[in-house]
């Protein structure tokens, strides 16, 4: 870190930060904030109007991700001709793919970072100041930014914690192994100690992420591998930790044991995101995906086996190139035997340097709307019979913040789902016993049990 910063930062007192895409661009940001407030004590603002330091943390994962920056970089131009000290950088996914074409593009640009690098935002930002000078840092050190990231604070009363970056498997539409780089699990040790000190700073519920988070391989304090089951058990057994929850798995990476903790592990909540993208083997082949329909259907048997409350999210993709109506009934048919709780559901559209992108795009766009819409439609029908399964029980939620209206507090279920009760903001970080009374389209209501 740098020693004295803040002289040398005269006139720079605020930060915005602008979030796309996943959780794990979530948690970025969060360490993004961490860094910069430790350096130079900077003020997180909510409008870049404020800000002297605008960061955008950008996902290339959905279609036109680089032309929505470009958009919103328009707007940011207008401040800084206004404005000539702001500093304007561009991180994450879209910053690791473009590089130095942003600042070739928008030369008002300062900083241009990959999703590895941001570790060393307080340098680049103290060197433009100094120096008037145009960064890029777009290197994939193996993981080291980990080494350099301040104490994680904790913003309510969850809190996420990476274990793993980047990915090995290259499906043949996805980005991430282009702009995350290969595989590479952080130590347990390093783990264990983030999620110790976030559960020393008040959190009781912990999410661990990666973009392949089930194909987790960490060195433990035993210097031999571990796996993620390994990982699981050992994060459950930290004091004070109530729920545990990880994003995003892997099919090829959900083994037995890992189905198994489902139902050994209280503090191990019973929902899952688990993405099969199609229910075609024809195109699951074709987009390289590792596993065929059988598989999976084999691998939610086995997690409802242990865990029969066990909630399923899941990613589809429609208008594959080479998709026929024929592989189209083979994903609905998977919808309807698994039965989800909710789904990211798209149409194909072709990621720059992805395999699949030199295809030929070849299913019409008004057939990959008829197709995504009659998949939402199901999905919308499915969430729908899952909400409604909750009403008249009795759910432990976790109560997170005060809800929208007067007297109204907000919380989670084990599964994941939205719960709005009358409360008092006293019970934050508890978790309550509630009867659900009522199931709208995107959350539940219910009423206390017992209130404290």
């Amino acid at each position: 870190m740098i020693s004295g910063a803040k002289k040398n930062l005269q006139g720079i007192d605020t930060l915005f930060i602008k979030t796309y895409g996943c959780q794990m661009n979530e948690y970025d940001s969060s360490r993004m904030v961490d860094l910069m407030q430790q350096a130079y004590g900077l003020r997180l603002v909510v409008a870049p109007e404020e800000a002297d330091v605008i960061l955008m943390n950008t996902c290339s994962v959905r279609e036109k991700a680089e032309e929505k920056v470009y958009s919103e970089l328009g707007r940011y131009r207008k401040l800084k001709e206004k404005r000539p000290d702001m500093i304007i950088g561009v991180g994450g996914c879209v910053g690791q793919q473009e590089g130095e074409r942003i600042q070739q593009r928008a030369p008002y640009v300062d900083i241009v970072f990959g999703p590895q690098t941001y570790h060393k935002l307080p340098e680049m930002v103290n060197r433009i100041r100094r120096e008037r000078v145009h960064l890029s840092e777009t290197d994939m050190p193996e993981i080291e930014k980990f080494d350099h990231l301040p104490r994680p604070h904790a913003e309510g009363v969850s809190g996420f914690v990476t274990i793993m970056e980047g990915c090995d498997k290259f499906c043949t539409f996805c980005v991430v192994p282009y702009t995350r780089g290969a595989e590479i699990s952080r130590p347990v040790d390093d783990v264990l100690a983030e999620c110790r000190q976030l559960l020393d700073a008040g959190v009781v519920e912990i999410s661990l992420l990666g973009q392949n988070v089930n194909g987790y391989r960490g060195i433990g304090p035993d210097g031999e591998e571990w796996d993620f089951t390994m990982l699981i058990y050992a994060v459950a057994g930290l004091e004070g930790l109530r729920r545990l929850r990880f994003t995003t798995s892997h099919p090829m990476e959900m083994t037995p044991e890992l189905a198994m903790a489902f139902g050994e592990i209280p503090q191990l909540m019973p929902y899952l995101h688990l993405p099969v993208q199609t229910g075609s083997d024809r195109l699951l082949r074709a987009m390289h995906r590792g596993h065929d329909r059988d598989t999976y259907f084999r691998i939610v048997d086995e997690l409802r086996t242990h865990c029969p409350d066990l909630a399923l999210s899941s990613d589809f993709i429609v208008g594959y190139p080479g998709e026929t109506d024929e592989d189209f009934a083979q994903t609905m048919d998977l919808v309807r035997r698994v039965g989800f709780d909710s789904a990211f559901c798209f149409k194909y559209s072709p990621r720059p340097g992805t395999p699949a992108a030199k295809a030929d795009d070849n299913v019409p766009e008004d057939v990959k709307d008829e197709r995504l819409q009659t998949l939402l439609a199901c999905m919308r029908e499915q969430a729908h019979a899952a909400m409604q399964r909750q009403v008249g029980k009795v759910l432990d939620v976790l109560v997170e913040k005060p809800g929208k209206r007067e007297g109204d507090m907000q919380g989670r279920t084990p599964d994941f789902k939205i719960v709005h009760f009358r409360g008092r903001p006293r019970q934050i970080g508890q978790i309550m016993p509630v009867r659900i009374v009522e199931a709208y389209g995107q959350s539940l209501r219910g009423e206390l049990i017992v209130a404290e």
